[in-house]
């Protein structure tokens, strides 16, 4: 057997992760009844990633609060039916000896949008089943509806549903619960002075632009309590000068540590239209590198990586603890698999109904 950084355990609190190689959270838009309620699509979609040698299957951004949806067809923990269909699709992971995390979102200025296949593009009308956004300042996404700035009673309301979203997922059987705070979402709306023009306790300097996401991972770490793993998602740059950076990151991130968080999956971007993004293979490893190193925390690393060897080194040379995955499985469920027969090692955990495809 072949020694694998890669495909070497891990833990974090309660938590063992088989290997390093998980699975990142991919959208779907695919509720059918504009209810939050996963269906079967989503039972197939996240279950094909763990029968396909994955360490950790993680939902898309599910919505803890029907404002919070980023359309109309994405799935929530808001209700206790949700929680239920939830429950069946993490029973099925299991069986499968990876774990189930839920990423917990709300999309703020950047919600009640048509799903991508939709007849339209950006801001679904109220008149047109959309609702009205919020955001930290009343100020829009380029080609988006304008949000309404939240009140002090509003901002208390969206920790207290990222708390309520995070006690269903345990409900519902999920081992990792990940706060979203990337992607020009609410979150990260209020850690960027380009989205966040406020002047009270909640904007102007980091340390209150960084108040909401704290609080959130403080109240969600108190109803979780010690042994779930709580991961946040930042963006580690805007890509625009002004803007959200990784240094920013690396600060805040020490921060959520002490509020209670225990790893960092860093993306980019999403903030803002036209930015200027060097997208290639691995292009976001090193912002994952940057924070972990200068804050002292655990990341994982996401971003086209999408060869077995690529990911090996990136865990290998210490660069992240986990990489995350999202284009290569979504063309290939087993590259978990594929990945290990690549670099040799001999896994014990290939489903016995496809061991003939071995090799």
């Amino acid at each position: 057997m072949t020694d694998s950084a890669l495909f070497s355990p891990h833990a974090i609190r309660s938590a063992r992760f088989r290997n390093r190689l998980w699975v990142a959270p991919l959208c779907q838009y695919s509720v059918e009844r504009r209810d939050g309620v996963p269906t079967d699509w989503h039972l197939v979609h996240l279950g094909s990633f763990a029968r396909g040698g994955a360490g950790l299957v993680m939902t898309e951004a599910t919505a803890v609060s029907a404002a919070g949806r980023i359309s109309a067809e994405d799935t929530g923990l808001w209700t206790d039916e949700q929680a239920a269909a939830w429950s069946r699709i993490t029973a099925f992971v299991h069986g499968q000896g990876a774990l189930a995390g839920v990423q917990l979102a709300h999309a703020g200025r950047k919600a009640s949008t048509w799903r991508p296949w939709g007849p339209r593009s950006g801001s679904q009308a109220v008149e047109d089943g959309g609702w009205e956004t919020v955001a930290p300042s009343a100020v829009a996404f380029e080609g988006f509806a304008p949000p309404r700035a939240l009140d002090a009673d509003g901002i208390a309301a969206v920790v207290d549903d990222f708390r309520s979203a995070a006690r269903r997922a345990v409900d519902a059987g999920f081992d990792v619960i990940e706060i979203h705070a990337a992607h020009g979402y609410l979150l990260h709306q209020f850690l960027s002075p380009l989205s966040n023009v406020r002047d009270d306790e909640w904007g102007g300097g980091l340390e209150r632009r960084a108040r909401l996401l704290l609080d959130v991972v403080a109240a969600v770490r108190a109803e979780v309590g010690d042994g779930v793993p709580l991961f946040v998602r930042f963006s580690a740059t805007d890509w625009v000068p002004g803007g959200w950076d990784e240094e920013q990151t690396a600060t805040v991130a020490g921060r959520a540590r002490d509020a209670g968080a225990d790893l960092f999956d860093v993306s980019s971007g999403g903030l803002v239209g036209g930015a200027s993004i060097p997208v290639g293979p691995g292009y976001q490893v090193p912002l994952a590198e940057h924070v972990g190193s200068t804050a002292g925390v655990e990341v994982s690393a996401v971003g086209l990586i999408t060869r077995a060897q690529q990911a090996e080194d990136v865990v290998a040379e210490g660069r992240a603890d986990a990489v995350m995955v999202g284009r290569e499985v979504l063309r290939d469920p087993h590259f978990p698999l594929r990945a290990a027969e690549e670099l040799g090692v001999e896994l014990d955990y290939w489903p016995p109904q496809y061991v003939r495809a071995r090799r």
